[in-house]
């Protein structure tokens, strides 16, 4: 056995015992074939305010422009689903931010790895990834395994689904690579038909410019009222297409204690959510990425919903 496989069974063992669900790895090179895409995505404004998108081309496309001698690129899944969810006929928060802030869980998580990386393995330099940097990992995601992009374009993996955050740890060290997997969405179109706003204008294409979770993270202006009455009293991000999605029926809940909600939240009624004061959203939401709207953010989603 060489050295490439040697560390990539150590990497991903250690990953699994870190909490992460799976873990693929991929050459680290430029994704020739996404440019055009991702170019025509722009172009047609489906980014909306989301300015950041434009910035960092060459980067988005190419890890070792933002890992100096990267070679490859060790993708990561971390299951959320939640063991409890909201009532039915309350204002609805997105499952991911259920609990504390992922970016912080998973961070701890990715250095955890890295530094066990350089331990066991030696001298090895490498940049842990969250969302937070231009990195295309639902397409890396994809390229190491784990799952295949849906017509919804977010990743699903067979027997698991799509409930879970994706993270990279960008390394000069050479490991086995793994193969992608074939496309299981048939001729489904439930995401598709489900969408209340239409922003998956074709499969495979999502409009993040009519995207309900866009609308209420996102977008910092007034949400336009051509919108009004079609949020199903989403405040904060949507599900729907996750949760329409057949192969979500494999969901199993996660065994992150970090992940569970504040107790309020889930008995917190339609009511309650209408009426709610700025301590009550500091406290439900004192870890949770919800805290990125605001409360004034959330009161806007809120009285926009009404």
């Amino acid at each position: 056995m060489n050295n490439g496989q040697v560390h990539t069974n150590l990497i991903k063992t250690e990953a699994k015992r870190l909490g992460f669900l799976s873990c693929g790895i991929s050459k680290a090179g430029f994704l020739e074939e996404e440019a055009p895409r991702l170019e025509k995505w722009l172009k047609n404004g489906m980014h909306g305010e989301m300015r950041y998108m434009e910035n960092h081309f060459d980067k988005r496309l190419d890890p070792t422009k933002l890992v100096p001698g990267a070679k490859s690129v060790i993708s990561l899944l971390l299951n959320y689903y939640p063991k409890e969810t909201q009532p039915q006929n309350t204002l609805k928060v997105s499952k991911y931010a259920y609990g504390t802030d992922y970016h912080f869980v998973i961070k701890d998580k990715l250095k955890s790895l890295l530094n066990f990386i350089q331990e066991e393995i030696g001298a090895v330099h490498g940049r842990a990834f969250v969302d937070s940097a231009p990195v295309l990992d639902k397409v890396w995601a994809a390229k190491s395994g784990l799952g295949w992009m849906g017509k919804h374009t977010n990743l699903l993996t067979k027997e698991v689904g799509s409930f879970y955050f994706i993270a990279e740890l960008i390394v000069d060290l050479e490991l086995k690579y793994d193969t992608p997997v074939t496309d299981h969405c048939g001729t489904c179109t439930a995401c598709i038909d489900a969408c209340p706003t239409e922003a998956i204008v074709e499969p495979y294409v999502v409009d993040g410019s009519k995207c309900i979770s866009y609308f209420t993270i996102e977008l910092k202006n007034e949400i336009p009222t051509a919108f009004k009455g079609q949020f199903d009293d989403w405040m904060f991000g949507c599900d729907i297409c996750q949760d329409v999605c057949p192969w979500n029926r494999f969901s199993k809940s996660h065994s992150e204690p970090l992940f569970d909600p504040h107790p309020e939240l889930l008995s917190m009624t339609k009511k309650d959510w209408q009426e709610i004061t700025e301590d009550v959203f500091k406290k439900i939401f004192k870890k949770s990425a919800v805290k990125r709207t605001k409360f004034s953010g959330l009161k806007r989603n809120i009285d926009f919903i009404k």
